[in-house]
């Protein structure tokens, strides 16, 4: 028997379902997902708990021609699918296939390219403000989490949302979770009002027996209703919702999988002609119990049993950059309890959850607020405590301004663990960490670190943390190479590197997990063409090594190498350094290219811009004229 999924080319094809069709198409988009993403990994929770909203949305409005804006889009899963994707679903997140974000030039359905939080409120209000001023009349609604409203680009877009009043409608999907469980006091506030069940109730009541109606005096009974609606809210919600507050229509709580009473509400909403914010309560990871029970692990998930719900995992192997952070900044702390631990709602993803177990009083998540972390950082460390910050390469962009400001213009002794360092595979070119090297490298006064493996790691972290001033130590995604972890730290000199393999032909500057590529390219180099590399763990890539550098002039070539965009990365450092020292020899700078790298896995990434083994040799041997 045919799928009604299989009938839906596009969001039109949803208009002509029935109430009961809708509850079908969900389950079979429920089933579609759980079985693709336990092939290829991804955003699992978040887009089972968002599939009867967007149904339900794409019921209501018109796309392409209305604007649908997702915040973050990793809950967007049933929207390609409903948006002629399906055939193409099973390669999500796969080298050559769909991407796990909405992405423009992947459908016109796809408004904005999403990937980081709380964006789409700015977009959408833009959107709004650009079709009134071209005299166009088409609706824009912004789906966002209550997680990215924590946020604090959600709070300024909608400062000027209440000022200038557009019609938009924002549907706050409210799950109680960003990846993890969802905190501060916007968090606090929401919850009070999903426990309050005579509000619930009354407020679904008003709106859906005035949303249905057609009659030429709704407007006049919706006034009365709402005015009911907010005596109610007054009794329950002491002061009335911020929302309102800042001149926001709010409508709710109400059931966010209940598609009928969704549908009703944004019709309700829709006969406004200002902006109104509709808060529905969902469940993350809903009709999966495996996501239900762990809804932060399948927040992001790789490969796993459907039926179980068990992650597939590469037997062996060794601990992850993550894992050995985690329990190197435990060890630390057992020394120095002026130690205290900051994340912006990634404590897992950190792993510094487990530092919070052992430390809950020295331990704090923000939310989804690097620049808050940073600057609350800055604050702590002025109160004579040592911050750790731990936030992902591609979000601590978000905070550029703060680390300049608030730390490094005042020498501040702030630790930056700077985790999913260079690509990080599958998400793409959102969350790759591709510009840390570039935008950091000129912060006056920041030490950059970069170990090649997980035991470097722990004594770059050791030596970060027993300086003077801003410190970062950047690591990659992904496990280490086996190396045995030091039972007790050591400390690096400033501004030293280490050379790993003696060669006279080439010298090969390698920061970072480049390293060990390097030595492996450096064997190829040797059995291939009979090329000796010497390679050199640079470590440092502020201050840079220049005696190391003046060395490397020598040799016939000299090569860079970094997982970071050339453009002013580790390359570029090292380019500085030559000419500081009046040095010109035949250099090769070998990196991420001035593109956005895809999504994929990070062999067949590294493979593709030339940073291989393979390539890396084969680039080395082309320069010397030994290959073409």
């Amino acid at each position: 028997m045919e799928r009604i999924l299989d009938t839906i080319s596009c969001p039109a094809d949803l208009k002509a379902l029935g109430p009961s069709q809708c509850r079908v198409l969900a389950a079979e988009i429920r089933s579609e997902m759980i079985s693709t993403v336990s092939r290829t990994g991804g955003h699992l929770a978040p887009s089972l708990g968002a599939i009867e909203l967007i149904i339900a949305i794409h019921r209501f409005i018109d796309a392409p021609m209305d604007k649908l804006i997702f915040d973050v889009g990793h809950q967007a899963y049933a929207h390609k699918m409903l948006t002629g994707r399906l055939e193409s679903f099973d390669t999500l997140r796969t080298l050559g296939g769909i991407s796990g974000f909405p992405k423009r030039e992947e459908s016109p359905y796809d408004t904005h390219d999403s990937g980081h939080a709380s964006d789409s409120l700015s977009i959408a209000l833009g959107l709004a403000l650009a079709r009134d001023l071209n005299g166009d009349d088409n609706r824009v609604v912004a789906l966002i989490g209550d997680g990215s409203l924590s946020a604090g680009m959600a709070f300024e877009a909608m400062n000027q949302i209440g000022q200038i009043k557009p019609k938009m409608t924002i549907v706050l999907n409210d799950n109680a979770m960003s990846i993890s469980k969802n905190v501060g006091a916007l968090a606090q506030r929401l919850a009070k009002a999903r426990m309050n069940s005579h509000y619930l109730t009354a407020s679904e009541k008003v709106i859906s027996g005035l949303g249905s109606s057609e009659h030429p005096g709704t407007r006049k009974v919706l006034d009365a209703g709402l005015r009911f609606r907010d005596s109610i809210k007054s009794g329950f919600l002491k002061g009335g919702m911020l929302f309102e507050e800042l001149g926001i229509k709010y409508l709710g709580p109400i059931d966010g999988h209940d598609m009928e009473v969704v549908e009703e509400t944004l019709r309700a909403a829709d006969r406004f002609n200002g902006p109104v914010i509709i808060h529905a309560v969902t469940t993350k990871g809903n009709g999966y119990e495996p996501s239900l029970e762990h809804p932060d692990i399948f927040h992001g998930i790789g490969p796993f049993d459907p039926e179980t719900g068990a992650p597939i995992k590469k037997s062996g192997g060794a601990p992850s950059f993550t894992k050995v952070f985690s329990q190197a900044l435990i060890a630390e702390a057992q020394d120095n309890p002026d130690i205290v631990a900051i994340t912006a709602a990634m404590p897992s993803g950190t792993g510094l959850d487990a530092f919070a177990s052992a430390y809950p009083k020295s331990f704090f998540d923000v939310g989804i607020c690097e620049e808050h972390a940073v600057t609350f950082a800055a604050g702590l460390a002025l109160g004579g405590k040592l911050p750790v910050v731990a936030i992902y390469s591609t979000f601590l962009q978000r905070a550029f301004d703060q680390i300049v400001i608030n730390v490094a213009l005042q020498k501040q002794h702030v630790v930056f663990c700077v985790d999913r360092a260079g690509l990080v595979g599958a998400d793409g070119p959102t969350h790759h960490g591709a510009f840390d090297l570039a935008w950091l490298r000129c912060v006056p006064g920041l030490r950059i670190l970069s170990p090649s493996n997980e035991a470097e790691l722990v004594d770059a972290l050791h030596t970060a943390l027993y300086m003077d001033g801003p410190v970062v130590v950047r690591y990659p995604r992904g496990n280490g190479i086996g190396v045995p972890i030091p039972s007790e730290p050591g400390t690096w000199p400033l501004g030293e590197s280490v050379i790993r393999r003696a060669g006279g032909d080439v010298v090969i500057l390698a920061i970072g997990r480049m390293v060990n590529e390097a030595l492996v390219a450096a064997e190829m180099l040797h059995a291939q063409w009979g090329i000796e590399a010497r390679v050199v763990d640079m470590r440092w890539v502020k201050p840079i090594d220049q005696a190391a550098v003046a060395a490397a002039a020598k040799l016939p070539l000299l090569v860079t190498l970094e997982e970071g965009t050339l453009r002013g990365g580790f390359g570029s450092a090292v380019m500085e350094s030559l000419a500081a020292q009046d040095l010109q020899p035949h250099v090769l700078t070998l990196g991420l290219p001035d593109a956005f790298i895809t999504q994929g896995d990070v062999d067949s990434l590294m493979e593709g811009v030339g940073l291989s083994p393979a390539g890396i040799a084969n680039s080395i041997a082309a320069a010397l004229g030994k290959a073409e």
